[in-house]
């Protein structure tokens, strides 16, 4: 029974009984029933079987719904059954088929319909599942032109078909026509004041400081508000703020999540890459292609998008093979969830275990997909970007200046006997000198004939004590200890190996950088010594690979060391000078070799790539190669294309101007994050089940000019706040609401509270402590960065934690204590939009916090330090820091009260919890 054997065996099991059982009733009822129909009568679909799925079967299989994915009204689907089963009708063996199984089965939990047992209850009965079995064991021929409903064609959806061009060319003609439909008008035009405000908080997250106020509204030069625009979309604030929107959606955080929840120390250089990818307004095309291929471009620190989600490190996922392979379709299933929400706002991911419920997306498109990325592993990389790249100019001008060093150097040593160095025994005899440190450092070293090789090797060196009975005060079991320039570690070649007394190139140091390095000892005391001896290896099995420039030291304290070899004495001045540049050099060499990391992508060979069934890897069927969804597109590639070629072809599918999807999400997500809801209120489901969008043509049209204007995000940015549309006032019509209560067709301007990280930096900034800092490793907000510790909440800041929250250090499903209760993602799953939500938590948050009352201090400060002594010009002080505005007559008189009975801070402490600081005028 082929459809039994991707089942549990307590399902194969239990299938089998119900069979039985099923038969034997069949047997006895058709024993006592003689006018029952033979099994050799022809049964017709339309007179027999039609009728009983009807009755029985398409209240939960047919148009309407499709429980397990099946459905029993139209012949195509019913053949193809429902999710895990496989075909449910197989012709000519009702044996093998799911559907008959599923009817005669005696478990109440597996029976179809679930409503009794027949002929007493309201199941099928005894004769309906003999005409079942009779029809398919017949070749269940099911004529065409039958069906009485029509399957509907999922391709047809508004947001699969190319954009329409626009009628209008601005976004208010669009507004107003959809207004004018509705019998609505615009709301009166903002006050100056109300309009910076939305704009300074909407473009760069923090208010406008008082002067600034005052400058805009004295200004009545024509294009006054495009001079702010153009000034904020300048700041590098701006991208700090409008890269929260993004984090939000791809699930940013700096731990991995899961119980464990272990730090990713390196997540870091990918929040970065985004700030500065806004700030540099990257063309959104090229952002989007940074990020699926960014090591294509130079780009690692882009990559990161490849992985922000949670993830199980190998510790964590068991040992046994099937542990591992659920694992990796885990992971995987994480960058198609990523790509497909955040680029082309599908849900691609529910096609993981069967086509789409929703969307013309198959499983066996989520597979194709899927080999795009076949060789994407979770992990750290070398970091390469603009910066990174300045340094390593940097660090190749050093060495530059290093090599020049080299040959003065060498000039300056002359044909002396210490260029003639020999493999097995080199000595080195000098005057007696205390020393306490003994430094070697080789300038140049020799080729090693067959194995092309110039890293300096030393199997063992050893300073001798002068006197009658020298010794070797250089072992580490005297006592001495070592350090070196840098070591190639291998099990023949340790740092220890240098001094632990034994010979023999298996038991050697050697530099990792070659034809130069240093060691230097340090011996346990001081002690006169008169004579150093090393070689490259006693025992003679390799060729010589030792130095042919070295320079030895030895003294007391390191800057007292003294040159005892390889330079002639009129030269001895010139050569501790330049040998004292090359030592600095060397550190900031070793300084600028430090390659940063980034934990992005890490590409291996594509593993192949199966449709699984029921999306379970141990149940893999044929092999697929990479293509994108069949519905949306025709691109594929060959199943041994190489690695970086998927994820390339992959990104310039997404991001061509063609692609129905991605401009019209990404505008429409720079949309919402001016007016709090997208013209798509579902703005990660562009799909069946997503909605609508309220202004279509006005959408395409934005879409358009998105591309049109090369994919630059600053350009939707002055296209909206510079509208009549965003410039409305958020005053209330009361016919205008019991229209359109929630200003969906934007009749005014929908006010909202600000994100937490806003009112945060928001508070930093009006009190004066705000550090402006950029980039880096993220501060913390705990204290704990990740583990199995807790999360012990830090309530005071300073230093670093005065920068803005999104140079946080994210802990991936907790929340921060106090501005986590404003609907601050936890980063466990994507965040298209951010809900708003009231509760007592925070407004108890805000008043009472240790990080309220501090910053409320400090403006109480930052206030009375500038405002007088008077206290009603502080009140008045610090109304405008906070709200940017004076206060009103009644509000003077009630905080300069409040200001002289509780102090100046409490009524700082106050403004902050005013909704008019909370709150996008």
């Amino acid at each position: 029974m082929k459809s039994l054997l991707n089942r549990p065996l307590r399902c194969q099991a239990s299938l089998l009984f119900a069979k039985a059982m099923s038969l034997v009733a069949i047997v006895t009822a058709f024993a006592l029933n003689p006018c029952s129909q033979g099994f050799a009568d022809s049964i017709d679909f339309v007179r027999d079987v039609q009728p009983i799925f009807e009755t029985h079967c398409v209240s939960c299989h047919g148009q309407a719904k499709q429980k397990s994915g099946l459905r029993l009204d139209i012949k195509s689907e019913a053949f193809k059954g429902g999710d895990g089963y496989g075909p449910s009708i197989v012709a000519g063996s009702a044996a093998e088929s799911p559907l008959f199984e599923l009817v005669t089965s005696t478990d109440s939990d597996t029976r179809m319909p679930p409503d009794g047992d027949p002929p007493e209850g309201k199941g099928l009965s005894v004769s309906e599942i003999r005409i079942l079995e009779q029809w398919i064991e017949q070749g269940a021929a099911w004529p065409p032109g039958v069906d009485k409903a029509s399957l509907e064609d999922r391709t047809d959806h508004w947001s699969f078909k190319p954009r329409t061009p626009g009628q209008f060319s601005s976004i208010d003609a669009y507004i107003d026509t959809k207004l004018a439909e509705m019998g609505l008008a615009f709301a009166p035009e903002a006050d100056p004041r109300t309009w910076l405000r939305r704009v300074y908080f909407d473009l760069i997250g923090l208010p406008p400081q008082p002067a600034e106020v005052a400058a805009f509204i004295s200004d009545d030069r024509p294009d006054a508000r495009e001079r702010v625009v153009e000034r904020l979309l300048g700041s590098p604030r701006y991208g700090e703020r409008w890269a929260q929107h993004w984090l939000d959606v791809v699930r940013y955080a700096d731990t991995h999540g899961f119980e464990v929840n272990t730090p990713r120390a390196n997540a870091w250089p990918y929040r970065d890459y985004v700030i500065d990818a806004f700030n540099g307004d990257l063309p959104y095309d090229e952002f989007v292609r940074q990020q699926l291929a960014g090591d294509a471009f130079g780009r690692d620190a882009a990559t990161g998008f490849l992985v922000t989600a949670a993830a199980l490190l190998p510790g964590q996922i068991g040992k046994d093979d099937e542990s591992k392979r659920l694992a990796r379709q885990d992971s995987l299933a994480e960058i198609i969830i990523n790509t497909s929400e955040a680029f082309l706002g599908l849900s691609i991911g529910c096609a993981r275990c069967h086509d789409h419920k929703f969307d013309a997306i198959t499983q066996r498109d989520y597979y194709s997909l899927q080999a795009f990325f076949g060789g994407v592993q979770y992990g750290e990389r070398d970091l390469r970007s603009e910066r990174t790249q300045a340094e390593q100019a940097r660090l190749e001008r050093l060495k530059n200046e290093s090599e020049k060093l080299d040959r003065s150097l060498s000039k300056l040593f002359g044909n002396t006997k210490q260029r003639d160095t020999a493999p097995k025994l080199n000595e080195e005899s000098f005057e007696p000198v205390k020393a306490k440190w003994v430094r070697f450092t080789i300038h140049d070293a020799n080729l090693h004939p067959s194995l092309g090789l110039i890293e300096p090797c030393i199997d063992e060196f050893e300073v001798f004590t002068s006197g009658d009975s020298p010794r070797n005060v250089a072992l580490a079991s005297n006592g001495t200890k070592v350090t070196a320039s840098g070591s190639r570690t291998s099990s023949a070649h340790k740092l220890e190996h240098i001094n632990d007394g034994v010979f023999g190139n298996s038991h050697s140091w050697m530099s990792d950088e070659k034809g130069r390095g240093w060691v230097l000892l340090e011996l346990p005391e001081t002690t006169s010594i008169n004579k150093v001896v090393w070689s490259r290896d006693r025992e003679g099995k390799l060729s010589d690979r030792l130095p042919t420039l070295y320079t030895l030291e030895a003294g007391e304290t390191l800057e007292s060391m003294m040159h005892l070899s390889g330079v002639k004495s009129e030269y001895l001045a010139d050569a501790k000078a330049r040998i004292d540049e090359k030592r600095e050099l060397e550190k900031r060499i070793a300084k600028a070799s430090q390659s940063p990391k980034v934990f992005g992508g890490v590409f291996k060979q594509p593993e192949p790539t199966y449709l699984l069934s029921r999306g379970d890897p141990e149940q893999p069927l044929d092999e697929v190669a990479p293509a994108v969804p069949v519905a949306l597109g025709s691109v594929s590639l060959a199943l041994d294309a190489p690695e970086q070629e998927r994820r390339r072809t992959l990104a310039d599918w997404i991001a061509c101007a063609d692609n129905p999807l991605t401009a019209r999400v990404m505008v429409n997500r720079i949309w919402q994050g001016h007016f709090g809801v997208g013209l798509v209120e579902t703005s990660s489901d562009f799909g069946r089940s997503g909605a609508r969008p309220t202004h279509p043509e006005l959408l395409d049209w934005l879409a358009e000019e998105f591309i049109c204007s090369g994919w630059s995000m600053k350009h939707m940015h002055r296209l909206i706040v510079l509208s009549k549309t965003y410039g409305q006032s958020n005053q209330v019509n009361q016919v205008a609401k019991s229209i359109d209560a929630d200003a969906r067709t934007l009749w005014r301007f929908p006010s909202r509270r600000l994100e937490a990280e806003t009112i945060r930096d928001a508070m930093l900034a009006v009190s004066g402590r705000l550090s402006l800092d950029v980039d880096g490793p993220g501060f913390d907000l705990f204290g704990s960065r990740g583990g199995l510790s807790g999360f012990p909440p830090i309530e005071s800041f300073t230093g670093d934690g005065l920068r803005r929250m999104i140079y946080s250090h994210k802990i991936r499903m907790e929340r921060e204590a106090v501005f986590g209760a404003f609907d601050c993602p936890d980063a466990g799953q994507s965040t298209a939009r951010r809900r708003q939500s009231t509760t007592p938590i925070q407004a108890l948050n805000l008043f009472n916090s240790r990080f309220t009352i501090e910053e409320s201090e400090a403006l109480a400060k930052r206030v009375q330090q500038g405002g007088g002594d008077d206290v009603s010009d502080q009140v008045t002080t610090a109304f405008r820091m906070a709200l940017g505005r004076d206060p009103e007559t009644d509000e003077l008189d009630d905080a300069a009260n409040i200001a002289r009975e509780h102090g100046l801070e409490t009524v700082c402490r106050v403004l902050f919890n005013s909704n008019e600081f909370l709150f996008l005028p």
